[in-house]
């Protein structure tokens, strides 16, 4: 494809193919009608060799052949001189061809005078036919030049659509037309630029017009064009440029009508999905404290009865509560409002905490933490928040195996993974487990769980610079896995002054 591009440009410019591939006939053609003719003093001393060497051969093939028949050994002389420099200089070689017949070949020789009335038909019949041999292969030439005009032209508006129409970025697209442009003209550069911009210091500046008539882009070229470039220029590539350019426009306005539609389309989900977890997960604790609430005003209960109730109404208000934090805490993330307050604390700390917040606490879970971690620079609430969310997680999914909870300095950072003996999760669910309001297989299949806890988890540990991933554990089930940076106090204490 770029070997047949640059021959397509080439052949404007020069006038002829460059295909390595070519054949020996094919690359005479391309001399032959190449743009640029040899000088008129070369032609007259080509025509001058040819017309020369003719009247020699003729000389040899008298013994074999009658003369008068031999002119048109000149044909091929004429047909040479018209198709490189053209139909004047062909004509002209058909009459000196005529006068070197007539003064070597024709009787009586050594003299332009003709006796015999036959001579002079052959003299006749051969100047007609060598001018109209000049003629045709001038015909010829003018229209070989005119296709091989035309076909650069479509290998340039071919090139240009390549660039405009699959290019993804549009002022990545139109810095490459603009190269195209150029190296069809034989510029030493071209540019295009979006809107109207005046034209530089003597250089030339064409307005890309789009359907409604107003300047959509610039293109702006070099100065120094010859009258014939810059014809050629508006006739044939600035009318391509303005239908490519608007298709290009009308390609932009669509794919953002399509992120836009996108974008409206998740929002649709993201409302839904909230409705509906909303009215499950709200619906549930408020049914449970209500209808405690109802049995707490019967007289016949007991004190153990009552008791329970009561423990029940403050379990699910508990839950309910919970919900609702998850709910505002998704919300600030989501408006970029969850701004972390730094500060220096023990992750240590943190696990123990989050740990104490889980009612009711796991006996199966273990705490393995090495020694002498040193302190993050985070937002203390925000990260016990993502780990109470991991260990929910983990404790809620992993039955009742036992549930793992290390952390390790690793280079420059600390690991923290929860390890679970669950289930696991899925190679499919893996990349979506941390949306908002996504239930994998397992927790669809439980039917618990609002989808909130990852996503609020991966919301807080990225705003705090963290990185958080989830990956097979190795025995089974899940591992989640918090990589948080350690920075020096003083350094962290000098950014923030900053």
């Amino acid at each position: 494809m770029r070997t047949a591009r640059t021959a397509g440009m080439g052949a404007w410019r020069d006038g002829g193919p460059s295909a390595p591939g070519a054949s020996v006939t094919a690359r005479l053609g391309a001399l032959a009608l190449r743009h640029r003719r040899p000088s008129r003093l070369t032609g007259a001393l080509a025509a001058v060799a040819a017309v020369a060497l003719a009247t020699l051969t003729i000389y040899l093939l008298r013994t074999i052949a009658p003369v008068v028949s031999l002119s048109v050994v000149y044909l091929p002389a004429v047909l040479l001189i018209s198709t490189y420099w053209g139909l004047g200089l062909g004509l002209c070689t058909s009459l000196l061809s005529a006068a070197a017949f007539n003064f070597f070949h024709l009787p009586p020789t050594g003299t332009f005078a003709i006796f015999s009335g036959r001579n002079w038909v052959a003299l006749g019949a051969f100047t007609i036919v060598a001018v109209f041999v000049s003629t045709i292969a001038e015909v010829a030439r003018a229209r070989a030049l005119e296709a091989e005009s035309r076909r650069a032209e479509a290998d340039l508006a071919a090139a240009l659509a390549r660039e405009l129409l699959l290019g993804v970025d549009t002022s990545t697209a139109l810095a490459g037309a603009a190269r195209r442009v150029a190296e069809g003209l034989g510029l030493s550069s071209a540019s295009i630029q979006q809107g109207e911009v005046p034209a530089a210091s003597r250089g030339l500046a064409l307005a890309l017009r789009g359907a409604d008539g107003l300047p959509v882009a610039t293109l702006l070229v070099p100065p120094g064009l010859t009258v014939e470039a810059e014809q050629r220029l508006r006739a044939k590539v600035v009318p391509t440029l303005e239908a490519l350019v608007a298709i290009a426009d009308r390609r932009d306005a669509l794919q953002a009508e399509r992120v836009e539609t996108e974008a409206l389309r998740r929002s649709d989900e993201l409302k839904t999905a909230l409705l509906r977890a909303v009215s499950h997960d709200l619906r549930t604790p408020l049914t449970a404290i209500v209808a405690a609430g109802h049995a707490l005003s019967a007289s016949s209960l007991t004190d153990d009865e009552r008791a329970e109730l009561s423990a029940a109404v403050v379990e699910e208000g508990n839950r309910l509560a919970g919900l609702v934090d998850n709910l505002l805490a998704l919300s600030r993330l989501q408006a970029g409002a969850a701004t972390p307050r730094r500060d220096w604390v023990s992750v240590e700390d943190l696990l123990t905490e989050a740990l104490e917040g889980l009612r009711p606490r796991p006996s199966h879970l273990r705490l393995d933490i090495q020694e002498g971690l040193p302190e993050v620079s985070a937002d203390p609430a925000q990260l016990e928040r993502a780990f109470a969310n991991l260990l929910e997680n983990a404790c809620r999914y992993g039955g009742t195996g036992p549930v793992t909870v290390a952390a390790r300095r690793d280079g420059d950072r600390i690991r923290v993974s929860v390890t679970d003996r669950g289930p696991g999760i899925s190679h499919a669910d893996r990349d979506r487990i941390f949306e908002p309001f996504y239930r994998g297989r397992e927790a669809a299949r439980a039917g618990s769980g609002s989808g909130l806890g990852l996503a609020i988890a991966r919301g807080f540990v990225q705003a705090n610079g963290g990185e958080i991933r989830v990956e097979p554990g190795p025995g089974g089930g899940a591992r989640f896995e918090v990589l948080l940076p350690v920075a020096e106090p003083a350094c962290t204490a000098a950014l923030g002054r900053g």
